[in-house]
């Protein structure tokens, strides 16, 4: 493993766990203010659940199906520059494959020809569109298809100044969005306004261009763009997508900070494989990069638990769970800090980083998450070769 360096923010932490499903094996982190010694800590394990008994008191975590403590496999091990301010343990795990854990729930690996969908606003659960019934659901081609056309056409470019666009009974997924067409209900439950993206300001700059954007009536939701008069393109980020059964309700508005991590940690594993690729660059419909994104795993099943939450728990809150997540390192472009310019210059250079597009209201969300993740781990884990450590649930 990379050598860790020290935090830039203050991070504080009771209890934090990291299982890792194909290596069989975790670390536990435990604060110095919660146990002084490897001796006040106790761990055990039960069905599906793993037990830290500490002086401020004792903490059970539920453990994802298939995956169970191995007993008396947790021992001390060194924490480095951090040993005056937290106690490190390693401790083995016994893994059962389950199938329906591992199963995505993307909008983008569920959806299927010959079947019926709604369509939902991801901030009130209003139905935006008709129920609808793809004859074809078709992947769009890679982003920068165009720049490599020279090479499959012998002929001037056939799709110069062309937009691909769907017929009426068409899906066509990108990386992050959804092209499809309008139906008669839009009127009663989009709204459009056109806006201008990109500046004249500035060596970097791009011109200006006008991006009709198209929000939710209910709730002023961005949900996507206008890209042609009768075509729609959908963030995944911001839509629900279900198959219509029956006279099934939506159910209540989903978390969304929850929605917003599980949507791009799928969507980023699912274009990793696909594209045998750890990086991207997370960008503004204006082609700006506005985050840089390494994939480093996306095996771990990770708790978080302050101290405060060990001494007195409410009675009320349900047990802390451990729950899969996506483990990355990231870089913000808008950092002044000098490693951070660095590596930015390196990935600019070099053309690293395959470019996923959200609408700028989601890159600020997804960062404040990816942040708010970054402030909870324990400072010997938060940084890494310059860059931020973050998880995103799964």
């Amino acid at each position: 493993m990379a050598e860790l360096e020290g935090p830039a923010k203050t991070h504080g932490v009771g209890v934090f766990l990291e299982l890792r499903k194909r290596l069989q094996t975790g670390l536990l982190i435990v604060g110095k203010n919660v146990a002084s010694s490897p001796a006040d800590v106790v761990v055990t394990g039960g069905e599906s659940s793993l037990h830290i008994k500490t002086p401020k008191g004792e903490l059970s975590l539920t453990l994802p199906a298939g995956v169970t403590f191995e007993q008396g496999s947790c021992t001390p091990t060194p924490a480095g520059d951090f040993c005056e301010e937290e106690l490190h343990f390693r401790l083995r795990i016994c893994v059962t494959r389950s199938p329906d854990e591992e199963a995505s729930d993307s909008a983008m690996e569920t959806l299927r020809a010959k079947e019926t969908y709604c369509f939902h606003c991801q901030g009130c659960m209003t139905r935006l569109l008709e129920d609808r019934e793809f004859k074809r659901v078709l992947p769009l081609p890679n982003c920068n298809w165009n720049a490599i056309v020279d090479d499959w056409c012998c002929h001037p470019d056939p799709f110069a100044n062309r937009k691909l666009l769907p017929r009426a009974e068409d899906c066509l997924l990108g990386d992050t969005f959804l092209l499809l067409a309008k139906d008669g209900g839009c009127a009663e439950t989009l709204t459009e306004e056109v806006s201008l993206i990109g500046s004249k300001d500035g060596p970097d700059s791009k011109p200006c261009r006008r991006l009709a954007l198209i929000s939710c009536k209910s709730c002023s939701l961005v949900l996507g763009e206008a890209v042609a008069p009768e075509t729609l393109k959908l963030y995944i980020t911001q839509v629900v997508v279900e198959p219509a059964v029956g006279d099934r309700q939506p159910e209540a508005s989903l978390n969304r900070s929850l929605f917003l991590q599980q949507t791009v940690a799928a969507r980023l594993l699912g274009l990793s494989t696909s594209l045998s690729t750890f990086h991207f660059s997370i960008q503004t419909p204006d082609g700006k990069a506005f985050l840089l994104v390494w994939l480093l795993n996306g095996d771990s099943v990770t708790a978080s638990v302050p101290e405060s939450s060990l001494g007195c728990p409410d009675p009320h809150d349900p047990s802390p769970g451990a729950a899969r997540a996506l483990k990355l390192l990231y870089a913000s472009p808008s950092d002044t800090g000098a490693q951070q310019r660095d590596i930015v210059t390196s990935w600019e250079a070099n053309a690293i980083g395959h470019p996923v597009v959200l609408p700028l209201s989601v890159c600020e969300e997804l960062l404040q998450v990816i942040d708010d993740s970054n402030s909870t781990l324990p400072a010997s884990m938060c940084c890494m070769r310059s860059y931020e450590v973050a998880y995103l649930r799964l």
